[in-house]
């Protein structure tokens, strides 16, 4: 069972990767490093990671579920409803991966501001 953290400012999220090929290529690229970017209650940053989109990639996600938005490089965790959500949905900005799912509170990246390093690390 494969875990990660995802250090973001003061906040450490962990997550268990699914078995899929963008958690592989992710997993393999481990640590990864970027700077928090946000979209409405969305913390996304980019990545050296390239995938393509899986045939199960999806804009609206539940909470929890981390993903990988291929168009953009950048791996992304949305919290809330975004600039695009109809009725309380979590709607991302294109279909997306899901790679992963988070073992802790995701709401606790409201404290992540734009430009704070984000880490994703192989879980201790």
């Amino acid at each position: 069972m494969r875990e990660i953290v995802i250090h973001a400012g003061d906040v450490a999220i962990r997550a268990r990767l699914f078995d899929t090929p963008t958690a592989d290529e992710i997993w393999r690229s481990l640590p990864i490093h970027g700077s928090a970017r946000t979209w409405g209650p969305e913390v996304y940053f980019h990545t050296s990671v390239q995938a393509v989109a899986e045939p199960e990639a999806r804009d609206v996600v539940s909470p929890g579920e981390i993903v990988f938005w291929p168009q953009g490089d950048a791996i992304a965790i949305a919290f809330g409803p975004t600039p695009l959500s109809r009725n309380g949905e979590l709607r991302l900005a294109a279909p997306c991966n899901i790679w992963a799912i988070a073992l802790d509170d995701v709401s606790r990246l409201r404290g992540v501001h734009a430009g704070e390093a984000i880490c994703v690390s192989a879980a201790p």
